[in-house]
């Protein structure tokens, strides 16, 4: 069985950073593209950004260079820093990832940004 575990999230303040992290466990053959997307109340989940295998990343038009998304294959793990939080990147962040060439979503971590 497969699992994602994101952790990292909080609450700070704006201007703030959250490093968010998420393990991939289980019996793993292979780990494709992975990636972060989010969902705040009342609105679509919506990608953060992805990174290939190979490190070729993404990241959705809002993030404007605040954000940076990387992985260690080693640990299975994909990461994502993100510097000058604002109020409105507050939402549950959700990581996935093609792993044994099924896609899996973790269970989310809460990042809220106060103003």
């Amino acid at each position: 069985q497969v699992q994602l575990v994101e952790s990292g999230g909080g609450l700070v303040q704006t201007g703030e950073s959250l490093r968010l992290s998420c393990v991939a466990s289980g019996s793993i053959f292979s780990i494709g593209p992975m990636g972060w997307y989010r969902q705040a109340p009342g609105k679509q989940r919506e990608l953060v950004a992805s990174i290939t295998s190979g490190g070729g990343t993404n990241y959705g038009d809002f993030v404007r260079g605040r954000f940076t998304i990387s992985r260690d294959n080693a640990k299975n793990t994909v990461y994502l820093q993100m510097d000058s939080l604002k109020p409105e990147d507050t939402a549950a962040y959700y990581c996935n990832g093609f792993v044994n060439r099924n896609l899996y979503w973790g269970q989310g971590t809460q990042v809220t940004v106060s103003s």
